[in-house]
């Protein structure tokens, strides 16, 4: 585990999962940009050709010497075996321009697939939108596993302190609503 200047953490904090090895990837085909972002070069390393590979994980080492997961540091989740970027999915909503503001998340599922989808949007002023609507527009530009299957509209999303999508609020409202039914399962 490394901290934000690749420099190790304490046992028992949280920093982000890094690995390397003579098995590691070249990078993403054909993906650059992307390769530059997570293949770093290795700063503990006196071989300048070695690399580390940011996983996007957030763990901590135990006192035991085993690894705790404790999460993503982006908004990638798994759901049904599909690794899916939630802010993709937030780009194909917006693009449809029939919503004011929106917000994709995950909860964990009662069943195997690992997490549900879930979307919170505010439709512009006027729109007949509502999440039958959406979820047939999201099919034509997504692959059907990136299709949110829990829906909830708002007035308006709430926000944090700073302004932003207070998303640890949509997803207790969304686990409350699951439990009595009164989001859109599609």
């Amino acid at each position: 585990m490394l901290g934000e200047r690749l420099q190790p953490v304490a046992v028992g904090t949280v920093g982000d999962l890094y690995i390397r090895g003579v098995g590691l990837s070249p990078g993403y085909w054909n993906e650059l940009e992307k390769t530059k972002a997570v293949f770093l070069p290795n700063p503990h390393s006196p071989d300048p050709t070695e690399r580390l590979y940011k996983t996007g994980d957030l763990a901590r080492i135990g006192e035991d010497g085993l690894i705790y997961f404790h999460g993503r540091s982006d908004f990638q989740i798994k759901s049904r075996g599909y690794r899916i970027e939630l802010g993709e999915i937030e780009t194909a909503l917006h693009a449809l321009n029939c919503l004011r503001e929106c917000a994709i998340l995950a909860i964990d599922s009662d069943g195997f697939e690992g997490k549900s989808i879930c979307c919170a949007y505010v439709p512009q002023p006027e729109t007949e939108v509502n999440a039958i609507v959406l979820r047939k527009k999201l099919i034509r530009v997504l692959s059907h596993y990136m299709v949110p299957s829990l829906w909830m509209a708002f007035d308006t999303l709430p926000k944090n302190s700073s302004g932003k999508i207070d998303r640890n609020k949509l997803k207790e409202y969304f686990l409350q609503q699951r439990t009595t039914h009164q989001s859109v399962l599609l």
